[in-house]
């Protein structure tokens, strides 16, 4: 019982500057956006994932108003991890103008997420 609940907590957005995303709001939250979108497809069983999680809220936070942070469940929304080959998470892409610019595989430091999201401001 306190695995569900502690998971329940770890995996909410409450609190996070990042927008949860799902197939069916992929479109318009991500290739429509008229700013840089950093997607974070994770899941809830992935430890790595819960890893990078509160880097992901940081650069939300860091970059509001320039860029946009959105997470995506791939257990919940297979469609779009299909669509952008996800095999492995956490994988970070990063899209602009509707497009995938880069995509960055596994749990990296702030650093290199840091870096990668530059590239495209």
């Amino acid at each position: 019982r306190a695995r569900v609940v502690a998971r329940a907590e770890e995996t909410s957005t409450s609190g996070s500057l990042a927008t949860v995303v799902t197939d069916a709001t992929f479109e318009a939250e991500v290739l429509k956006s008229d700013v840089p979108v950093l997607v974070d497809f994770w899941a809830p069983w992935c430890g790595p994932c819960r890893m990078i999680a509160p880097l992901i809220d940081q650069l939300a936070e860091e970059y509001q108003g320039k860029l946009k942070a959105v997470k995506l469940n791939t257990d919940e929304s297979p469609s779009v991890a299909t669509e952008y080959g996800i095999r492995s998470i956490p994988t970070v892409m990063i899209f602009k103008g509707g497009q995938k610019m880069d995509t960055v595989i596994g749990a990296v430091p702030k650093s290199t997420l840091t870096g990668t999201v530059e590239k495209y401001l």
